[in-house]
């Protein structure tokens, strides 16, 4: 019988503790396909927060299709947090972007190129959006730094019962 690796809990504020620097917004953003990679069902989530008080968050599902995957999880929730940005006003204001997608970091804030793939799309709709910020930059954080929007990507497929197999549950 193979044993399973098992990640350790993360600390849902070690994150805003540790990237507690003096930016004006601090934003961590995560993604999931579950239970298959790809065409599973996609779950993403982001918090903003602005200090040390948390002023947005929310989370959303992808439908499972064969052409769902992590990366179109994580560029979905990046986008949701340039929609807030947008929507808000807010495109002039220092922004820092924390998420452990190590692809969508360099993509988007690097210097790694779009490739083709299931998330190329929406990858360019992000890039896209992000020409509107004048203040904003993207740093990889360890997955274990980044609870909270990993427990919001989850969410909405634990409610729906989705079986998570990629990334077991306790």
């Amino acid at each position: 019988m193979s044993k399973r690796f098992r990640r350790p809990k993360a600390r849902k504020d070690l994150a805003l503790l540790r990237y507690s620097e003096s930016v004006g917004y601090r934003c961590f953003f995560d993604g999931c396909c579950e239970p298959c990679n790809p065409g599973g069902t996609g779950g993403f989530g982001v918090v903003i927060y602005r200090g040390a008080d948390k002023i947005y968050e929310d989370s959303g599902s992808i439908t499972a299709s064969p052409e769902v995957t992590n990366n179109v999880a994580e560029y979905s929730a990046l986008d949701l947090i340039l929609d807030w940005f947008i929507t808000n006003g807010l495109t002039g204001e220092p922004i820092a972007v924390f998420g452990d997608s190590n692809m969508v970091i360099q993509q988007c804030f690097g210097t790694w190129k779009i490739r083709g793939g299931y998330y190329a799309e929406i990858a360019r709709v992000v890039k896209e959006k992000l020409k509107q910020f004048t203040n904003i930059r993207g740093s990889w954080i360890p997955r274990e730094e980044n609870g909270t929007a990993d427990d919001l990507s989850k969410a909405h497929l634990r409610a729906a019962g989705v079986e998570f197999r990629i990334q077991p549950e306790g």
